[in-house]
């Protein structure tokens, strides 16, 4: 038989899908960590002990400065507080008014007790994260009746050049532990970078309104900011197994729907046509 008489080898059959084509399963699969097994287990491990022992830390700490505070002579400001205070006052202008009284309305008030809370809530609900939802209500009243119950039990004077109205007690700060509680409990709830950075803008910000309009000591905004730490870190504790298998089942929600999208947007390679030769 001569090489033109040896039967020719067929050709190979296309392949019929893009996994043949390319050696890999390009069907998008859901990642094992959110299947519901592997997000049950997982919210389960979550450690409560961190977020229990550093909440309890910084209410202690709140208190304890409180304590300091109320035994000095006549309830005397730190030096810290008095140098702040002078330097607050320079600034004092048109601009920083504007700011300054805007922030006293937004953390304070009808507006920083029920209303910041309630849409923050609602928000949430419409984002079917009920249990994030009940998180920050319960974190917030949490920290305002701990910011009242300091308030209550030290009683210290507000400084003599306040341009606001404010209720009694000047430790701790009800507008900047309001404020840090709403920077935790959001970050807890959406662990990106950019939420803590704005958080923290937003706590700091508040802070130095409040010393600005003479509504409170430096101190007083030190201990908002543990009081707002400390309650957000330990109503965390309490609802971080719930909060962990909501943000998982979320995600899965999303992988699985971004899985699907993908797969109807992958089309086969087309099949050679038959010319029957």
């Amino acid at each position: 038989m001569t090489e033109r008489d040896e039967p020719a080898t067929p050709p190979a059959e296309a392949p019929d899908t893009a996994q043949e084509a390319t050696g890999h399963d390009t069907t998008p699969t859901v990642s094992d960590d959110l299947r519901p097994e592997q997000r049950e287990a997982k919210a389960q491990r979550l450690g409560r002990r961190v977020p229990i022992v550093s909440g309890i830390s910084a209410v202690i700490a709140a208190a304890l400065l409180g304590l300091v505070v109320s035994v000095r002579s006549g309830d005397l400001p730190f030096e810290f507080d008095e140098e702040w205070a002078e330097d607050v006052l320079e600034f004092r202008g048109p601009v920083g008014d504007v700011v300054s009284y805007f922030m006293n309305a937004l953390g304070g008030g009808v507006v920083g007790v029920l209303v910041v809370p309630i849409v923050t809530a609602v928000a949430l609900l419409l984002a079917r994260r009920k249990w994030a939802a009940l998180y920050f209500v319960v974190a917030s009243a949490v920290s305002a009746g701990v910011v009242q119950l300091l308030k209550n039990l030290f009683g210290r004077a507000r400084p003599e050049d306040i341009i606001v109205l404010s209720d009694f007690g000047s430790f701790p700060s009800g507008h900047v532990a309001n404020a840090a509680t709403i920077a935790v409990t959001l970050g807890i709830i959406f662990p990106f970078a950019w939420v803590w950075v704005l958080g923290a803008a937003y706590t700091l910000l508040m802070a130095a309104s409040r010393t600005y309009l003479g509504a409170h000591w430096l101190s007083d905004t030190i201990g908002g900011i543990l009081v707002g730490v400390g309650a957000a870190l330990l109503m965390w504790a309490a609802f971080a197994a719930p909060l962990e298998r909501e943000r998982l089942q979320r995600l899965a929600e999303v992988s699985a729907r971004n899985a699907e999208r993908a797969q109807a947007n992958i089309t086969p390679p087309a099949r050679p046509r038959d010319t029957g030769e």
